[in-house]
């Protein structure tokens, strides 16, 4: 077998797995939230910058906005944010989050504690190394964008 195409050989493999499973970690935290992981992240786009299109949402969440459309649908059934027409283009949709959806805000707050909590015990991600290999992902992710 070559080298090359072993499967510990594959950085594919390793971010993958590490995605999987820290989104994994999350899910305990925000089932107390009602949220899945997905949904947190519309969230966080939201709480950062409300009321904006769902266009936007999605190029922020590097997503299509197919996919992103029907997460939003399944949000405003459940209170969370509401979408509206763009008053000044009509094609627009834009969505803003409901009242329910900002006190969110406030009960989120402890989940980047719990997910820092969870990863306490990996020796090599530290304060230190966290804005290194924050870097080096945004490096991978602007080159493959």
């Amino acid at each position: 077998m070559k080298e090359e195409l072993r499967l510990d050989n594959q950085l594919c493999f390793r971010l993958y797995t590490a995605s999987r499973l820290i989104t994994q970690a999350y899910t305990p935290l925000l089932d107390e939230l009602g949220l899945t992981y997905p949904q947190y992240l519309v969230m966080m786009v939201l709480w950062e910058k409300d009321c904006q299109p769902v266009n936007d949402i999605a190029k922020r969440l590097f997503l299509e906005t197919n996919t992103v459309t029907p997460l939003l649908k399944r949000m405003e059934a459940e209170g969370l944010v509401e979408r509206l027409r763009d008053e000044a283009d009509g094609r627009k949709v834009l969505v803003r989050l409901t009242a329910a959806g900002r006190a969110m805000e406030a009960a989120a707050a402890s989940v980047p504690e719990g997910l820092a909590g969870a990863l306490r015990p990996c020796r090599s991600l530290g304060p230190d190394t966290a804005p290194v290999l924050f870097s080096t992902l945004d490096d991978i992710i602007a080159t493959l964008k």
